[in-house]
């Protein structure tokens, strides 16, 4: 009787690590995220220290949107036997929850324990910037451009980090190179964005031409590209291209505002308070325009102030 009680026990662990293992295929297997986390699970509670198990649950409820979920399986994996993969991880689960200094932290571990892992560096060099860390930013972006030279979009966020310092002529290298690069509508739009902040609205407008030649479904370009004509006098155009920004978006006020600026300027007044009206019903609904910090949620409060303001003054005395 002693001989088979100790049989059982020792054929028992072993029983349960095969079906352990069984349970982890099978959640491998599925593309039911929900089935994963369950297979997941009974692998785990049969193998309490599968940490494979907990990896790949922490997968499926990341993928499910269950980051806290996530982040406890991807903690359970650190404190036991902490690698590189699991802070990654853990650093893109709480970058979604907008943990911004803790994914910091994680990428940061993750690099510290493999410094060739380049999506670690990438992730760690955008939430850096997301953070308003600039200097640090490009940084880790110049040192992950020496190791992946023909990414486009680390040029275009380098440059995003240099616009927000004001050193303007690197972030237009940055720019020219992602276009190319890849001159595709996105490299050609972010480009365009830039050139407006710094009044290049020629060159500007021929970005956005080349943009909506590639991607005719971007109604961004469109009113870009119609505020780039209004500025360069091409009032038409302006209004051709701030009316099918409109056709993506009816509630898009600031190309109402545009609408408003570009048909005053072709002196007809019943279209300009026609749109006028409509943005102001939109930002200001039943209120009675008595200064031009109601707009200050638009692109012209933000990005151009005295020209906005000189035709608001105009546009508030049409009847």
């Amino acid at each position: 009787m002693k001989k088979n009680i100790i049989l059982i026990l020792l054929v028992f662990p072993i029983i349960s690590f095969s079906q352990a293992n069984k349970l982890l295929r099978q959640g491998l297997k599925t593309t039911d995220l929900k089935e994963k986390i369950e297979l997941f699970t009974k692998a785990i509670a049969l193998e309490p220290q599968k940490l494979d198990a907990y990896f790949y649950r922490a997968i499926a409820k990341n993928d499910l949107g269950d980051y806290h979920g996530a982040i406890v399986d991807y903690s359970k994996i650190i404190v036991t036997e902490p690698d590189a993969d699991s802070y990654y991880n853990r650093g893109n689960s709480r970058y979604s929850l907008q943990d911004f200094e803790g994914a910091k932290n994680d990428y940061a571990k993750a690099l510290e324990l493999d410094n060739n892992f380049l999506d670690a560096h990438y992730s760690l060099a955008c939430v850096k910037l997301d953070l308003g860390e600039f200097e640090d930013a490009i940084k880790d972006f110049t040192s992950f451009i020496k190791k992946v030279p023909y990414n486009s979009t680390a040029y275009t966020l380098r440059a995003t980090a240099y616009k927000a310092l004001e050193n303007y002529r690197n972030a237009i290298q940055d720019f020219n190179t992602a276009v190319l690069i890849e001159p595709n509508a996105d490299s050609y739009y972010n480009r365009g964005v830039f050139l407006m902040e710094i009044n290049y609205y020629k060159e500007a407008n021929s970005d956005f031409n080349n943009s909506l030649k590639l991607n005719k479904n971007n109604s961004y370009a469109y009113f870009h590209r119609g505020a780039s004509n209004l500025f360069l006098g091409k009032f038409i155009d302006a209004i051709s291209d701030f009316s099918t920004a409109i056709e993506f978006d009816s509630v898009d006020f600031d190309s109402y505002l545009g609408l408003a600026i570009a048909y005053n300027k072709t002196n007809d007044v019943v279209n300009a308070k026609l749109n006028f009206d409509r943005a102001n019903a939109i930002l200001v609904p039943g209120k009675t325009i008595t200064s031009i910090e109601q707009y200050k949620n638009t692109y012209w409060f933000q990005n151009q102030y005295f020209y906005f303001n000189e035709n608001m003054n105009q546009l508030i005395k049409l009847k």
